[in-house]
């Protein structure tokens, strides 16, 4: 297979000093940065070359996934009650309202809601105690254990995933392919197969995947296109996502030796100058990824456990059903199938008040979830399933989806 024009071998890229991967005994700290590189044992050769987007095929390539499980100790504190209470979710209120007469204690967060109880210190905000409450569990701080740690930014996390649940509001994506006379869903689909296969190639994060199939997204929302450059517009997305994301980006050279010299460099920048201009620029846009690994440090689940959550959100980027759905309710969904399928339990306080969704609120995705697991495959889309049928993603696309009748049951217990 030949290499890229600029005679750097893509896949043969060297790791940054201090993201050697590991499944099992790795720091905590470094699982973050390390979870997303491939196993050097992984059956994968040189990038493919692709022609236009009508030749798009599929590679069974694996990617490496290390760490270890995320847990953290934490106590309960009580909150002066002049703290000031920060909203978060608006679709919550009615809930929350409901809740806050049926909290046992000031030592308790709101039983249903906690998207309106956040505060600047790392306790849920007290609430009066009714006589006939019954008593919840306490909720977890998730983030005590890692005040020390300056790389993990403890001290921000919480109002860091509160603005991101502000700006998931900004940027709601619509039915926009009603809009779109000559490229279908099948089409969107087979593109961000491709995409998988460009982000194993390469190397890139699980972040810069899911940050371009959102740039792709809110730009076909806007900007009528063809067929003829949807692979364009999928590639310069990875390379636009890849500068926001990635230490070290691949280059122009690379997007367009991958795409089979399809197009022409000016075109590659033309496209990238296109999408930023209708973005304005607005490119931080929340993703599923982080809230699911946000949330999966909430419930101290195994890596095997977060890695097939993560399974089953990656499976969503390709079906457009799943366009409009909101990241943070994504990810928390696919955390409880994820719980569900290992039989580890359901939807705890600390998963409540930290992901802003109470357990309620999340069947009906659920359900989804399992369905697409269980019914929907695609012959020619193959690239995540084999991805994550890989040992180092320890064969999570191999478990058998759960009966629908036993999740239903599940779900209500």
């Amino acid at each position: 297979m030949p290499h890229p024009r600029n005679s750097r071998s893509v896949s043969s890229k060297q790791s940054w000093p201090g993201k050697a991967v590991s499944v099992e005994n790795t720091q905590a700290e470094k699982e973050e940065s390390s979870q997303t590189k491939r196993s050097p044992s992984s059956p994968q050769g040189a990038p493919k070359k692709r022609s236009a987007f009508g030749d798009i095929t599929n590679a069974h390539k694996t990617q490496q996934l290390g760490g270890k499980k995320e847990a953290a100790k934490s106590v309960s504190k009580k909150v002066p009650k002049g703290l000031a209470v920060v909203p978060v979710a608006k679709n919550n209120e009615i809930n929350l309202k409901k809740s806050l007469n049926q909290i046992p204690s000031v030592e308790a967060p709101a039983e249903t809601d906690h998207t309106k109880g956040r505060t600047a210190g790392d306790a849920p905000v007290p609430t009066p105690a009714e006589d006939t409450a019954v008593p919840v569990a306490p909720v977890e701080d998730v983030d005590k254990a890692h005040l020390g740690d300056p790389y993990a930014s403890a001290e921000y996390a919480k109002d860091i995933f509160i603005y991101m649940r502000e700006r998931e509001e900004e940027f709601s994506l619509q039915d926009y392919m009603r809009n779109q006379p000559d490229i279908t869903t099948d089409m969107r689909a087979v593109l961000v197969d491709w995409m998988v296969e460009v982000q194993e190639n390469f190397e890139l994060t699980h972040e810069t995947l899911y940050l371009a199939v959102k740039l792709m997204d809110h730009y076909l929302a806007k900007v009528t296109t063809t067929r003829d450059k949807l692979q364009l517009i999928g590639s310069t997305a990875i390379l636009i996502a890849s500068k926001f994301e990635e230490r070290c980006p691949p280059c122009v050279d690379d997007f367009l030796y991958i795409c089979d010299d399809a197009y022409k460099k000016e075109e590659l920048l033309a496209m990238e100058v296109s999408i930023l201009q209708t973005l304005r620029f607005d490119i931080n846009i929340p993703i599923a990824y982080r809230f699911l690994r946000r949330f999966a440090k909430c419930a101290c689940a195994s890596m095997e456990t977060l890695t097939l959550a993560r399974f089953i959100c990656e499976l969503t980027l390709q079906e457009y059903a799943f366009v409009g759905e909101s990241a943070s309710r994504l990810a928390a969904s696919c955390l409880l199938l994820a719980l569900q399928m290992k039989n580890l339990g359901g939807w705890t306080p600390t998963l409540e008040y930290y992901s802003g969704y109470a357990a309620r609120e999340l069947p009906p995705l659920v359900k989804r979830l399992n369905f697409l697991l269980t019914y929907q495959h695609d012959a020619r889309l193959k690239a995540v399933r084999s991805k994550y049928s890989h040992r180092i993603f320890f064969e999570v696309a191999k478990l058998a989806p759960m009966d629908m009748l036993e999740l239903e049951r599940a779900l209500q217990s």
